[in-house]
């Protein structure tokens, strides 16, 4: 179908365009930005006045399970390529299992499904899964989702091998010993009610060991999830070392620390837990200076399992359908631009992916979000499509409501 348009605020951060010009869509790709490209003739005319036409948001880290329904949240929520961690039942380490997400991804035909394939055999950190089979059948990179490889030998191995075939691997730093028992950041809140702690430096040993086998290997690694400053300062070290090393940051932990904890709150609990404030700043300056990309971690979970007492829930949020108005909430607390901030949830996270997705050059697919950055909703449960009605956020006011998703020039969601 090919589609106009018209009248909005194109922002696309990787080209630097932010201006009201009219897109132009074709054949599933970006036909022409401002004039109308030769013969062309609209079949829809879309009237973006007063809101912003930007890239689809790329996620790098989104669990689905329930496939329907999480993709259904994240066309709602602007994203058009997630990225899915192992992690599911079974886990992703068999090609047939990838194999078959994908193909039904394509049935649903929502957002594009980009697989994570387990890096072990059942995620046990031992023997390496079928790496090469399951990158045949579309997994993008290999990952161990939130299970540490205990055995350090058994990580070498891996990432040799990965980067013998030039695979990437996505990793969480956090060392099995120092946060097997703890459920919260080893801090002040935790002192206080009694809950045992996960200290900072469960994160840095395990990034200083990942990072010196990639200076053995060469391996390319992803840190997913980076959740404190002594961290980010390792990365950015690592960087300038120039080391094939990226990472991203939960959005959550950019606006919410220990403290939000409160009393015992079920819905604070996340993997890894929320930190200082101190680290919160942190974590929002390399957010902001572009060292980090930023993700939804998305993880649906059942009322049930949030009833329970703050150690016995399960960690995580629902997160896509709030990617964008938490993004836009950051940004503004940091001074950051919304250029910028749109950048963290499309160029830069489709660059750590290595594909040509968000953007709009010319050319290029179409994956496009359309939002209103002034329009304001309550997040509520009947307000999300995601089954996870799990939130930090429930009952407080969102801004910025997505208008319209396309997904290679297709119209997949209107609100």
């Amino acid at each position: 179908m090919n589609i106009e348009i018209r009248n909005g605020r194109v922002i696309d951060p990787k080209n630097g365009v932010d201006r009201s010009i009219s897109l132009f869509i074709a054949e599933g790709r970006v036909a022409a930005l401002g004039e109308a490209p030769a013969g062309f003739t609209a079949e829809r005319t879309v009237d973006a006045a007063g809101c912003v036409v930007c890239p689809g948001l790329v996620d790098l880290g989104a669990r689905l399970n329930s496939i329907q329904a999480e993709l259904a949240a994240a066309v709602a929520g602007g994203v058009t390529s997630v990225v899915v961690p192992p992690d599911a039942v079974p886990p992703l380490d068999e090609p047939e299992l990838a194999d078959r997400l994908i193909h039904r991804a394509k049935e649903i035909g929502k957002a594009r499904v980009l697989p994570l394939g387990a890096l072990t055999a059942g995620l046990q950190g031992e023997r390496l899964a079928e790496l090469a089979g399951l990158k045949k059948a579309g997994c993008i990179a290999f990952s161990q989702a939130k299970v540490p490889v205990v055995d350090t030998e058994a990580l070498l191995r891996a990432m040799e091998y990965a980067a013998t075939f030039g695979f990437s691997v996505w990793l969480q730093a956090q060392d099995y010993w120092l946060s097997r028992n703890g459920i919260a950041h080893e801090g002040e809140v935790a002192s206080r009610l009694g809950l045992a702690g996960i200290p900072v430096a469960a994160e840095t040993i395990a990034i200083a060991t990942i990072l010196q086998l990639v200076r053995d290997t060469g391996c390319r690694v992803h840190l997913t999830r980076l959740s404190s400053a002594a961290g980010v300062v390792l990365v950015a070290a690592a960087r300038d070392e120039g080391l094939p090393v990226t990472c991203d940051i939960g959005v959550h932990h950019l606006l919410l620390t220990e403290d939000d904890i409160g009393f015992f709150d079920p819905h604070a609990r996340f993997c890894p837990p929320l930190r200082a404030q101190s680290d919160c700043q942190a974590l929002s300056r390399a957010a902001a200076t572009g060292l980090a990309a930023i993700c939804s971690d998305h993880t649906p979970v059942g009322a049930d399992d949030k009833l329970l007492p703050f150690g016995e829930a399960k960690p995580g949020a629902t997160g896509l359908e709030v990617l964008l108005p938490l993004t836009l909430k950051w940004a503004a607390a940091a001074g950051v631009s919304l250029h910028a901030a749109l950048d963290r949830i499309t160029a830069a996270p489709a660059e750590v992916l290595g594909l040509a997705s968000g953007q709009l050059a010319v050319g290029s697919v179409a994956d496009v979000c359309i939002f209103d950055p002034g329009a304001t909703w309550q997040l509520t449960a009947e307000a999300l499509k995601s089954r996870g009605k799990n939130s930090p956020w429930t009952g407080c006011m969102m801004t910025g409501r997505v208008k319209l998703t396309l997904v290679a020039g297709r119209v997949v969601y209107e609100g």
